[in-house]
Protein backbone atom coordinates (compact mmCIF):
# COMPACT_ATOMS: atom_id res chain seq x y z
CA UNK A 1 0.00 0.00 0.00
CA UNK A 2 1.31 3.35 -0.89
CA UNK A 3 1.28 6.75 1.65
CA UNK A 4 -0.19 8.89 -1.03
CA UNK A 5 -2.48 11.91 -0.19
CA UNK A 6 -6.32 11.44 -0.33
CA UNK A 7 -7.75 14.61 0.84
CA UNK A 8 -6.54 18.46 1.09
CA UNK A 9 -3.73 19.00 3.49
CA UNK A 10 -4.48 21.26 6.48
CA UNK A 11 -2.62 24.13 7.09
CA UNK A 12 0.08 22.62 9.77
CA UNK A 13 0.34 19.77 6.45
CA UNK A 14 0.93 23.37 4.15
CA UNK A 15 3.41 24.54 7.02
CA UNK A 16 5.92 21.20 6.87
CA UNK A 17 6.13 21.26 3.13
CA UNK A 18 6.89 25.43 3.16
CA UNK A 19 9.63 24.50 6.07
CA UNK A 20 11.41 21.76 3.80
CA UNK A 21 10.98 23.79 0.51
CA UNK A 22 12.78 26.50 2.86
CA UNK A 23 15.30 23.78 4.01
CA UNK A 24 16.18 23.04 0.17
CA UNK A 25 17.19 26.33 -0.29
CA UNK A 26 21.20 26.59 -0.81
CA UNK A 27 22.84 27.76 2.52
CA UNK A 28 24.14 31.36 1.69
CA UNK A 29 20.13 31.81 1.36
CA UNK A 30 18.80 30.12 4.54
CA UNK A 31 21.37 32.11 6.66
CA UNK A 32 19.58 35.27 5.11
CA UNK A 33 16.10 34.67 6.05
CA UNK A 34 16.67 33.86 9.49
CA UNK A 35 14.45 35.60 11.73
CA UNK A 36 11.64 35.18 8.59
CA UNK A 37 8.45 34.24 9.79
CA UNK A 38 6.49 31.54 8.20
CA UNK A 39 2.62 32.22 8.41
CA UNK A 40 -0.24 29.53 6.59
CA UNK A 41 -3.37 31.56 6.45
CA UNK A 42 -6.69 29.86 5.41
CA UNK A 43 -7.12 33.06 3.01
CA UNK A 44 -6.40 36.68 2.42
CA UNK A 45 -8.57 38.91 4.27
CA UNK A 46 -11.21 41.60 2.03
CA UNK A 47 -8.96 44.49 3.41
CA UNK A 48 -5.34 43.53 1.81
CA UNK A 49 -7.33 42.29 -0.98
CA UNK A 50 -8.62 45.85 -1.64
CA UNK A 51 -4.88 47.33 -0.51
CA UNK A 52 -3.57 45.42 -3.25
CA UNK A 53 -6.68 45.92 -5.96
CA UNK A 54 -7.47 42.10 -6.15
CA UNK A 55 -11.19 40.83 -6.50
CA UNK A 56 -10.65 37.36 -6.42
CA UNK A 57 -8.93 35.78 -3.35
CA UNK A 58 -7.81 32.39 -5.31
CA UNK A 59 -5.15 35.82 -7.13
CA UNK A 60 -2.84 36.00 -4.14
CA UNK A 61 -1.19 32.54 -3.25
CA UNK A 62 1.39 33.77 -1.01
CA UNK A 63 2.60 37.30 0.35
CA UNK A 64 5.66 38.96 1.48
CA UNK A 65 5.47 41.53 4.05
CA UNK A 66 7.85 43.54 6.44
CA UNK A 67 11.54 45.45 5.16
CA UNK A 68 13.19 43.70 2.49
CA UNK A 69 17.12 42.91 3.36
CA UNK A 70 17.75 46.42 1.65
CA UNK A 71 15.49 48.09 3.33
CA UNK A 72 16.42 46.72 6.77
CA UNK A 73 17.72 49.05 9.70
CA UNK A 74 18.72 48.31 13.52
CA UNK A 75 17.33 51.56 14.09
CA UNK A 76 13.46 50.02 13.15
CA UNK A 77 12.41 48.96 16.33
CA UNK A 78 9.05 47.80 17.25
CA UNK A 79 8.04 46.69 13.48
CA UNK A 80 6.60 43.02 12.81
CA UNK A 81 9.35 41.02 11.92
CA UNK A 82 9.52 40.02 8.01
CA UNK A 83 6.73 37.43 7.14
CA UNK A 84 6.21 34.67 4.35
CA UNK A 85 2.42 34.18 4.50
CA UNK A 86 0.48 31.55 2.30
CA UNK A 87 -2.60 31.22 1.74
CA UNK A 88 -3.96 27.77 1.93
CA UNK A 89 -7.16 27.96 -0.06
CA UNK A 90 -6.00 29.86 -2.90
CA UNK A 91 -2.96 26.83 -3.04
CA UNK A 92 -5.21 24.23 -2.88
CA UNK A 93 -7.56 25.82 -6.03
CA UNK A 94 -3.81 26.38 -7.88
CA UNK A 95 -3.01 22.89 -7.11
CA UNK A 96 -5.97 21.37 -8.59
CA UNK A 97 -6.38 24.25 -11.57
CA UNK A 98 -2.78 23.57 -12.78
CA UNK A 99 -2.32 19.75 -11.74
CA UNK A 100 1.14 20.96 -10.20
CA UNK A 101 2.48 18.98 -7.55
CA UNK A 102 2.16 20.95 -4.11
CA UNK A 103 5.52 20.36 -2.99
CA UNK A 104 6.80 22.21 -6.72
CA UNK A 105 3.77 24.84 -5.70
CA UNK A 106 4.70 25.53 -2.63
CA UNK A 107 8.36 25.98 -3.25
CA UNK A 108 7.76 28.12 -5.93
CA UNK A 109 5.65 30.66 -3.97
CA UNK A 110 8.63 30.22 -0.92
CA UNK A 111 11.61 31.25 -3.73
CA UNK A 112 9.14 34.41 -5.05
CA UNK A 113 8.30 35.68 -1.40
CA UNK A 114 11.96 34.91 -0.56
CA UNK A 115 13.05 37.18 -3.47
CA UNK A 116 10.99 39.74 -2.29
CA UNK A 117 13.03 39.35 1.20
CA UNK A 118 16.24 40.03 -0.95
CA UNK A 119 14.64 43.25 -2.74
CA UNK A 120 13.73 41.71 -5.95
CA UNK A 121 10.48 42.81 -7.35
CA UNK A 122 8.02 40.87 -9.27
CA UNK A 123 9.69 41.93 -12.64
CA UNK A 124 13.01 41.11 -11.46
CA UNK A 125 12.04 37.93 -10.42
CA UNK A 126 10.17 37.32 -13.95
CA UNK A 127 12.94 38.07 -15.65
CA UNK A 128 15.55 35.73 -13.55
CA UNK A 129 12.51 32.68 -14.26
CA UNK A 130 12.74 33.64 -17.98
CA UNK A 131 16.71 33.17 -18.28
CA UNK A 132 16.27 29.43 -16.25
CA UNK A 133 14.16 28.41 -19.00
Amino acid sequence: MTNRQTHAPDGAALERLAEAALERLPGQFRALIDGVVLRVEEEPDEALLAEMGLDNAYELTGLYSGRSLREASSWASGEHPPMIHLYRIPLLVEWVETGVALEDLITHVIVHEVGHHFGLSDDDMHALEDQAE
